[in-house]
């Protein structure tokens, strides 16, 4: 099982980048809060929220992650996800998540 959710918010442009580490569940939302709350007095850039030390999400991390999409979009801030994996790339679609975010695909890796 992952650790509990680290969420560390660091300037990326004229946004920030929410680097999440851990399980985003039910226990994640005082850390996602946080985050979102440094990230807005960071810039009014876009934020870019990063999967890449995420391997659990479940029901109640989805609706944290709604939540802060809703208030980017109350802020008029894009987001943009990283890092998620194949398996995660798919639920955010299929929850239609990727209808208020930009979803990065993996970057090609040479075959060899």
């Amino acid at each position: 099982m992952q650790s509990p959710l680290e969420a560390t918010v660091r300037p990326d442009g004229d946004g920030a980048r929410i680097v999440l580490n851990g399980r985003i569940d039910r226990d994640g939302d005082d850390a996602m809060t946080a985050a979102w709350q440094q990230a807005r007095a960071i810039g009014r850039g876009e934020v870019v929220l990063d999967f890449a030390g995420t391997g659990y999400i479940n029901s109640t991390g989805i609706a944290l992650i709604v939540r802060l999409l809703a208030e980017a979009r109350r802020d008029g801030r894009p987001v943009r996800a990283s890092g998620l994996s194949e398996h995660y790339r798919e639920i955010f679609r299929i929850t239609r998540l990727s209808d208020f975010m930009t979803i990065e695909e993996p970057a090609a890796t040479p075959e060899g």
